[in-house]
């Protein structure tokens, strides 16, 4: 069960982000295809926005894609490192503040200022705890229009499989032959987050989901993730929750990566844009 302090340690201090994230979106090509192909297709709703958030950007995979789709874009993340690293990368960007929190506070957000919060492939590793705080303060900061979507852990759903995981002996041999057996991997997924508990935290809120799509991550049966959407009551997006299990999710890595070689290749972009740039 990872805790804030395990985070903080993994990826502050482990992960080298020598790729500065792109190492997690090769399964679909690259983080561009990723992007375009997956993302980008689930928010464009909502977006170009005045204001947006983004949790854990990490070496800033998404802001590089979000920093374009509004006037001003706050990151906000657990690890110094990160947010360092992302002023780097940014430096010649004039639009994007940046704070280091506690893992749980978005006080340094002024209320009613977020016009899109977002944050993909980080939350999944944060505890019930973490999202309850966040899904609580978010319900002060969203203006009344705004909207959320958060990638997030739906491992809980599967805690039977998990509890006779654990009852596997203490032996790494053992608890891997374990694991294969029963076919099931965690891939650091918080295992106190669920979908339906994800919903009552946000009604419990005022910010009732308005949609929620369960996918599989690398394995093909099980869907221990979940893309959620939720807004405020009073918003023009506020609706019936809209429900959808899609074991297709990871599948469709494979098509994704194979367009990725035909429409969405980085080295080619960038190379693009330089020679585009040096024209008289």
């Amino acid at each position: 069960m990872p805790s804030i302090e395990d985070n903080l340690a993994l990826w502050n201090d482990k992960a080298n982000w020598r790729q500065e994230g792109d190492e997690w979106s090769i399964e679909f090509g690259n983080t561009d295809a990723l992007w375009s192909f997956v993302v980008f297709p689930r928010i464009h709703r909502f977006v170009p926005a005045k204001r947006i958030l983004e949790i854990a950007p990490g070496y800033g995979r998404w802001t590089q894609y979000l920093h374009q789709l509004c006037d001003s874009l706050v990151v906000v993340d657990l690890s110094p490192a990160c947010i360092e690293g992302c002023r780097t990368r940014f430096s010649n960007v004039s639009n994007i503040t940046y704070h280091v929190n506690d893992g749980t506070s978005l006080e340094m957000v002024p209320d009613t200022s977020i016009d899109f919060a977002f944050s993909f492939d980080s939350l999944v590793h944060a505890e019930q705890d973490v999202i309850r705080a966040y899904i609580g303060q978010l319900a002060r900061k969203l203006t009344p229009d705004g909207v959320a979507f958060l990638h997030h852990s739906n491992l809980g759903a599967y805690s039977k499989t998990i509890s006779v995981l654990n009852w596997a002996p203490q032996s790494l041999y053992l608890r891997r032959i374990a694991t294969r057996l029963a076919g099931f991997r965690t891939y650091g997924r918080s295992p106190s987050v669920t979908a339906q508990l994800f919903r009552q935290i946000c009604e419990e809120s005022g910010v009732p989901c308005i949609s929620q799509e369960l996918i599989t991550w690398v394995q093909r049966q099980r869907m221990i993730d979940a893309l959620s959407v939720f807004a405020r009551r009073e918003s023009v997006w506020n609706r019936p929750i809209q429900l959808l299990s899609n074991p297709s999710f990871w599948p469709q890595a494979k098509t994704v990566r194979e367009l990725s070689r035909l429409y969405s290749t980085q080295v080619q972009r960038g190379a693009a844009r330089q020679a585009i740039a040096a024209r008289p």
